[in-house]
């Protein structure tokens, strides 16, 4: 599995993986219920475990700033929660992405690229069918060559509607 490489150790700081690899499990809940996991949701789940979050620490640990969250108690749980192996938030070699995890998000990559070409399309109008074709070959080169980028979209756009809270 090597859409999760390069653990703690790939350039990342510490505090950005634990984010990179937690917005990928918040991705992977919208793709598979259709809605974002919200602060509140995550908090009462937490709380039933005996185990307190502050909507900040939930932000900085999405977002990969501030000091770096390495609480076992709350790093295991947000795994359960999510049902992943437990290190896999807490990092090292030998938290690969889970299979389930993996493959949905190729389905939510491929979801995404499918909306920017619908919205191509028809905000282009009429184009040549080989304009339109160059269009989604650079699209789909340049989804495969950015999953980073494509990460941070959907982080904003799920930070917008937990904002609404």
């Amino acid at each position: 599995m090597s859409s999760d490489q390069g653990a703690f150790g790939g350039g990342l700081s510490p505090q950005a993986e634990l984010a990179r690899r937690l917005n990928l499990l918040l991705d992977v809940v919208v793709a598979e219920r259709g809605q974002p996991v919200t602060f509140r949701e995550v908090q009462q789940k937490l709380q039933s475990r005996g185990i307190k979050l502050s909507r900040a620490r939930w932000f900085y640990m999405k977002d990969g700033t501030g000091r770096l969250v390495s609480d076992p108690a709350l790093l295991g749980a947000l795994c359960e929660i999510f049902d992943v192996d437990p290190g896999y938030l807490q990092g090292g070699e030998a938290a690969d992405l889970p299979e389930r995890i993996d493959s949905q998000l190729e389905f939510v990559k491929s979801l995404r690229a499918a909306r920017v070409k619908t919205f191509a399309a028809r905000t282009l109008g009429d184009v040549s069918p080989e304009t339109l074709r160059a269009i989604t070959e650079y699209l789909n080169r340049d989804i495969s060559r950015r999953p980073e980028g494509e990460q941070a979209a959907a982080g904003a756009s799920s930070d917008a509607g937990e904002a609404a809270e």
